[in-house]
């Protein structure tokens, strides 16, 4: 069995588990391929009218159909490639008992599924960081070597995302969080018409949040009821601290290693985000511009390839990705320290 052939290294990455995407998994559920090297992606920009008074006798008044637009993007290539070292299978694994207990084939599987692993985290971290960008900002930058730097503009309302300063940060002691959250949730209802029931916050913006007088009398006053936690936070991702005023609260934890090397959050610190369902999130894949893909549209394709001298092998993993919000107004951010 050539378990580099293009098939078996499919089958591994279609078997692999995914990792915690908290932000993906709840915004962004719904996966779009399409067979182009452009992703089209429909942005929802309806209106509340109302429907014109005419006389009885007289014609209908045609009004212009709305709904979506739909736009297109080009987007940038992810390819996570490693060189499969032929000394590998020959040397004990990680974990494996002292001596060596596997054979060299059973080696080279491992290892193939461990590469193959690392790949698709990589991507999926990716992913988690565009939503992240697209919750935080309407948009996403995309830039890369060799690939000119864009900016995707999804086109959501500019008052959805606020900087909070002076007497109202929510460090000032006469500021009220909860306030807050109805006046900006009430601001999307206006604006997309989208009820907002979850916030997420960053660790920083929690510890002050859960301090302040009037959350902890609304924790008091429906603790009968209420599942409200002010314990810590100790997962990494989204984690859920229970409800207050009608709100979802999770407090989020999430890092990656950036281009110059330094570890960043996903979420910078200080930020709320709200959102919920109705944002209408998409994961969308162009086609992979591969003869061995048979340019196919799939969220992740791999391949395998020797070079003859010096003989070295690489696998490889392609994506060519575009978190899109259907409903950008569904969403809002806020720094809020």
């Amino acid at each position: 069995m050539d378990l580099f052939s293009t098939n078996a290294l499919t089958g591994v990455v279609n078997s692999l588990l995914t990792p915690s995407q908290f932000l993906l998994e709840r915004y962004f559920p719904t996966i779009q391929t399409e067979e182009s090297e452009e992703i089209h992606f429909d942005v929802m920009d309806k209106t509340r009218r109302l429907a014109p008074f005419v006389s009885p006798i007289k014609a209908g008044k045609i009004v212009d159909s709305q709904g979506h637009t739909t736009k297109t993007f080009k987007p940038a290539y992810l390819k996570p490639k490693t060189v499969f070292d032929s000394n590998r299978p020959l040397k004990r694994l990680a974990g494996e008992a002292i001596g060596g207990v596997l054979s060299a084939l059973a080696r080279i599987g491992q290892l193939i599924r461990t590469d193959l692993e690392d790949h698709k985290d990589q991507v999926d971290r990716r992913l988690e960081v565009m939503a992240a960008e697209v919750l935080r900002t309407g948009s996403i930058v995309v830039s890369g070597e060799d690939y000119p730097t864009a900016n995707v503009d999804f086109g959501r309302d500019a008052n959805l995302t606020v900087t909070l300063s002076g007497a109202a940060l929510w460090s000032d002691a006469g500021t009220d969080p909860l306030d807050d959250l109805q006046d900006w949730s009430q601001l999307v209802l206006q604006k997309s018409g989208a009820m907002l029931r979850d916030v997420i916050m960053t660790i920083d913006a929690w510890k002050v949040f859960k301090k302040k007088d009037s959350v902890k009398a609304a924790i008091e006053r429906f603790r009968g009821g209420s599942d409200m936690s002010t314990d810590a936070q100790l997962e990494e991702g989204g984690v859920f601290m229970g409800t207050i005023d009608g709100f979802n609260i999770f407090v989020y934890s999430g890092w990656y290693v950036d281009d110059a090397g330094v570890e960043q959050p996903i979420i910078p610190d200080g930020t709320v985000i709200m959102a919920g369902p109705q944002l209408r999130g998409v994961r969308a894949f162009g086609a992979i511009r591969d003869e061995a893909a048979g340019y196919q549209a799939l969220p992740l394709f791999s391949k395998s390839w020797v070079s003859e001298d010096p003989s070295v092998r690489t696998i490889m993993t392609q994506s060519a990705p575009l978190v899109v919000p259907t409903r950008v107004n569904a969403s809002f951010s806020a720094s809020v320290l």
